[in-house]
């Protein structure tokens, strides 16, 4: 057992850290809104820190799961950053989806401070979090990551270490390009079976058996159908995802043309005043389309 900080208490921070509490390890949590870490503390027993770089103090492991670039390095660095906190030979693991050039910059500041840094990235949804069963895929030192596994191994259905530091953030974007094009098409199916005045849940029990089965046929199809999504993974946030896989695109010299127009069939759906709903609702474009 260890000694754990977790930083960012959101949909998927909070049941990680809760795992991580169930595990037996010794966990300390921050969240920007006190009163999360407060209710998070009550009902695991564990404690909260007023900073990241107090919630930090004496941990073996600082996990983090916040929103974008700028948090991460706001939870990182600076006087009441995670890195203030830790002692030499800590390990920090990321669990947010981030650039990679953000992951690399704060690598190099955590080597040269002498702590470890692991970039783990998440695939499972909500439900993934809360099941204990979400995919986790890293870059970094080989030590590091070893070190670091049996804790991520809480809540985690598979966890395997791609490559160096950056690698995990550069899985994480082909996740989410392949999911892109797997949601518009399964929109797409759906709206045909309703066109077509086929019942789309006797559709979808077929197809699913076949080729065209995927976890977002198997775990989107029904609320789809009900035209339901006010849950999931949110519009905005697979917008600032898909921004990062467009950009490292250019920067790699990587055609993604199918990635780009459905960043712009999300964008249609912001427009509709669905930034906040599931990914899933590119079906709700179409309808609207008629």
């Amino acid at each position: 057992m260890a000694k754990v900080s977790f930083l960012g208490l959101g949909v998927m921070g909070y049941p990680m850290a809760g795992h991580l509490a169930k595990a037996g390890h010794d966990v300390t949590v921050y969240n920007r809104t006190t009163a999360k870490a407060e209710a998070w503390a009550a009902e695991f027993g564990g404690a909260f820190g007023a900073t990241p770089r107090d919630a930090a103090q004496g941990a073996d492991f600082v996990m983090a799961c916040v929103g974008n670039d700028d948090d991460l390095r706001a939870v990182c660095t600076g006087a009441d950053g995670a890195f203030a906190g830790m002692a030499e030979g800590a390990c920090f693991v990321d669990h947010t989806t981030v650039s990679a050039k953000v992951t690399r910059e704060l690598y190099d500041a955590a080597k040269a401070a002498g702590i470890g840094y692991v970039d783990a990235p998440i695939s499972g949804g909500q439900a993934g979090a809360e099941n204990g069963v979400l995919s986790v895929m890293c870059g970094g030192d080989a030590a590091d990551y070893t070190a670091a596994e049996p804790i991520i191994d809480a809540y985690a259905r598979i966890c395997r270490r791609i490559g160096e530091s950056g690698a995990g953030q550069m899985t994480k974007m082909c996740n989410q390009i392949a999911i892109a094009g797997l949601v518009q098409g399964l929109s797409e199916a759906l709206h045909f079976a309703e066109k077509a005045g086929l019942d789309g849940r006797a559709v979808v029990e077929v197809i699913s058996q076949g080729a065209a089965g995927s976890w977002q046929m198997a775990n989107r199809y029904e609320t789809m159908i009900d035209d339901e999504f006010e849950h999931g993974f949110a519009v905005d946030w697979m917008r600032k995802d898909l921004d990062i896989c467009l950009s490292t695109g250019d920067e790699i010299g990587a055609s993604l043309p199918v990635t780009a127009l459905v960043d712009q069939f999300y964008k249609d759906v912001q427009k509709m005043g669905g930034g906040r709903w599931d990914t899933s609702s590119l079906v709700k474009r179409l309808r609207a389309a008629g």
